[in-house]
């Protein structure tokens, strides 16, 4: 299947809020219990989230597929910051999540920023580190009183 990658459009609001909580849903219980599943999925945005964040000057990368259906997406916010990384669990495996990076990362490099860093999932830490991030620390943490781990991880751009 041929996908493309491109800017979020506001339309795509509600197909990015969906495929975020399908893969929080059916991906994360291979690395996650059912109660950090159900504390991380309570935390999750609505559409009008990417909208908000888009008007705060962050940019969203879509992989959208043929029919140009967003499939997966990154969020970049202008600090370097990639706050999130989510694939479709019917769109896995397939090399977007470091396609989304590799295009996160030139527009950083076009803006002059010289760093990009994030808190990965347990899931996403090893796309991350195929794109070339670097582990930080593991970071413990309480989502709804639930303990967590992540990852804080960072790329040198320059």
């Amino acid at each position: 299947m041929a996908y493309a990658i491109r800017p979020f459009r506001d339309d795509d609001a509600d197909a990015l809020s969906n495929l975020a909580l399908a893969a929080i849903r059916e991906i994360g219980p291979q690395a996650y219990s059912e109660a950090q599943i159900e504390a991380w999925a309570a935390r999750h945005s609505g559409p009008d989230m990417y909208r908000r964040r888009v008007a705060e000057g962050a940019m969203i990368f879509v992989a959208a597929d043929a029919e140009d259906r967003p499939v997966a997406y990154a969020l970049l916010e202008p600090d370097g910051h990639l706050d999130r990384l989510y694939n479709h669990p019917d769109h896995t495996r397939r090399g977007l999540a470091v396609q989304l990076l590799l295009a996160a990362e030139t527009h950083a490099a076009n803006n002059g920023l010289t760093r990009l860093f994030t808190e990965a999932s347990e899931l996403a830490r090893p796309a991350f580190e195929r794109a070339g991030y670097a582990v930080i620390q593991r970071r413990d943490l309480k989502i709804g009183g639930v303990p967590i781990h992540n990852y804080a991880m960072e790329k040198r751009l320059d």
